[in-house]
């Protein structure tokens, strides 16, 4: 369900739409950080009773930024997001999309150091979609408060693991890689990473994991918002080796906005396999 509303998201997203400029992670941190000190203080002027106004609308919940606590032995007990349905219950070995038990590493670093962060995978209420999320917690007491923000983007290393499986995948069977890439419920979409394919001879789209409208049309005449034609690049650079990488402006079918990507692409026979991220 989660794959086929991003799919949606994907879909609805025009190439030649109105430009927005992605907010960067370091700002998103910054606010996150901002809120957290916010609902440490308040919980140190304020003990347990700060617990019914973080679960609440309020100024504790702004956007996507949200507080939840916890006890030092997993029990939740106060959150301003969809994790409010678990107060009460002891979420220590609970673990996210990937099988992680992220509570007990933050449990265990808090005990450890006082304050910490952890990454994990959880879902976004906004666009109902599980994304990374990375928390910012600190031990107060006997409490954990913390505060997390959303990384929708991919990072390098999840792209080039997807290319290298891609790449794999069109040695073995090109025609029922294409069809996999193309499968917007598929395995080869992972966060806002997806595959695409190009011919090195016509410069026709073989797949497109984000917009299969784009398959068998021509990509030499795209440019990126700032006139830039990477697909010939593109195939410039895996002319003469069998890979390679190039950065480029484009607009990211999951946020909608328009940020630096950077492409590993790999040359598999008449064809070349590229997967993206997004470089803040």
């Amino acid at each position: 369900m989660l794959r086929k509303l991003a799919s949606a998201l994907v879909l609805l997203s025009a190439l030649n739409a109105p430009v927005a400029l992605a907010a960067s992670p370091e700002a998103e941190a910054r606010q996150a950080q901002g809120l957290l000190a916010k609902a440490v203080a308040h919980y140190k002027d304020k003990k347990d009773l700060a617990l019914g106004a973080f679960s609440r609308q309020g100024e504790f919940i702004t956007g996507d930024f949200y507080v939840y606590v916890l006890d030092t032995k997993g029990t939740l007990l106060a959150s301003g997001g969809s994790s409010a349905l678990l107060i009460d219950r002891n979420v220590a070995d609970m673990k996210d999309a990937d099988g992680k038990p992220f509570f007990r590493e933050m449990l265990a670093a808090a005990e450890a150091k006082g304050s910490g962060s952890v990454e994990y995978r959880w879902l976004n209420r906004k666009d109902r979609k599980i994304e990374r999320k990375v928390a910012f917690f600190e031990k107060v007491d006997d409490r954990i408060v913390a505060v997390g923000y959303y990384l929708p983007h991919g990072t390098a290393a999840q792209a080039k693991s997807l290319l290298e499986r891609a790449a794999t995948a069109v040695k073995d069977d090109p025609k029922k890689a294409f069809a996999a890439f193309n499968d917007l419920n598929g395995s080869y979409i992972e966060d806002d990473l997806y595959v695409f394919v190009i011919g090195i001879d016509d410069g026709r789209f073989m797949a497109h994991g984000a917009t299969p409208r784009l398959i068998g049309t021509s990509a030499l005449s795209l440019t990126d918002v700032n006139g830039k034609e990477f697909v010939r690049d593109m195939l410039a650079i895996v002319k003469n080796k069998d890979q390679g990488q190039i950065d480029y402006a484009w607009r990211n079918a999951v946020t909608g906005k328009v940020d630096k990507k950077h492409s590993y692409l790999r040359k598999v026979g008449n064809v070349v396999v590229g997967v993206g991220y997004y470089a803040n």
